[in-house]
């Protein structure tokens, strides 16, 4: 069986891979085009497509009889394929869960005290050689500590999150979820988003991409926010309306935003990137060399078991 590793990866997978399979690995880190798609499907046995390989309906479609009977995707997040097509082309999607709950956790957290006590903006100026010294004054952001935290999707991800928030910062954790969660410390399910965007100091996103939860984060729930609230996203992008997010900050429904994920990335509308009380990291979530590893280690996994006949450890 031929595998095609869609991009470059830590030394250890590769090697793994090279010593276990029949593999080809892709040099470009950029996402494929709808040409390797196809190809990917006619060519191979088994792919690895990861963010920005978007093997959609039009795709499956034009390859009826693919050769290729799994995608085992890097990363945890599928939206970027649509698995009941795939599933209707005889091909099956497995991703990686687990391995990047608790690196994601931590950009989360790595966003929600840079946008909170404006470290983005004060690095900035200490960059362009325009701080002028301490002052009572100066920079005055918001302490986070005994705050009020909201989780939107409180699936793995959220709960790394709000037990840090909870345990780290003292923080009240409020969520709102499809289903109510037996947690590991106080938390209270909101009914609604906008019930709990007017009662959180801190809102942070956690909830899968796909269509159910396309734009779930609107006008209306930036407008139901406290005016001196902060916002994060580490999810997907396009849970996040991004206009409206946008038109929020202008009109003051929140003080600040900080992201690690945008709605058309690599992408980012101008007018975010003027905010100073915006932060934008480069989608940093699961980038740490050991998590990397283990997300390819996971991928493999999943190989292995499909080679060997046996069931997949992560079917999507």
């Amino acid at each position: 069986m031929k595998l095609w590793l869609t991009r470059p990866l830590p030394e250890t997978v590769e090697a793994r891979a090279r010593a276990g399979f029949d593999v080809e690995i892709r040099s470009s880190n950029a996402p494929l085009s709808g040409d390797e798609m196809r190809h990917a499907l006619r060519s191979y046995d088994i792919v690895m497509p990861t963010l920005g390989d978007r093997f959609q309906a039009d795709v499956f479609a034009d390859v009826p009889e693919p050769r290729c009977k799994l995608l085992a995707n890097f990363g945890v997040g599928y939206n970027h394929i649509d698995v009941a097509a795939a599933q209707a082309a005889g091909v099956a999607v497995t991703n990686t869960p687990g391995a990047v709950t608790d690196a994601t956790a931590d950009i989360a957290m790595t966003l929600l005290l840079m946008t909170a006590r404006r470290a983005g903006e004060g690095e900035r100026m200490v960059r362009a050689g325009a701080w002028a010294g301490w002052h009572p004054t100066q920079m005055l952001g918001l302490h986070v500590t005994g705050r009020t935290l909201g989780i939107v999707g409180m699936g793995r991800i959220g709960q790394a999150i709000a037990h840090r928030c909870h345990f780290g910062f003292g923080m009240d954790v409020r969520y709102v979820s499809r289903s109510e969660k037996e947690l590991p410390f106080a938390a209270t399910r909101d009914a609604s988003l906008a019930e709990m965007a007017g009662r959180c100091d801190v809102i942070v996103v956690a909830v899968p991409g796909g269509a159910e939860t396309h734009h779930l984060l609107d006008a209306a729930f930036f407008a139901a926010m406290q005016p001196h609230a902060i916002f994060v996203n580490i999810a997907r992008g396009d849970v996040v309306d991004e206009s409206a997010l946008i038109a929020a900050l202008k009109a003051g429904h929140l003080s600040a935003a900080g992201l690690d994920v945008y709605e058309y990335e690599p992408a980012i509308p101008p007018a975010l990137l003027e905010m100073e009380n915006v932060t934008l990291l480069p989608h940093l979530g699961t980038a740490a060399l050991n998590v990397r590893t283990d997300m390819g280690m996971m991928v493999l996994d999943n190989v292995q078991a499909f080679v060997e006949g046996r069931a997949l450890p992560n079917r999507v």
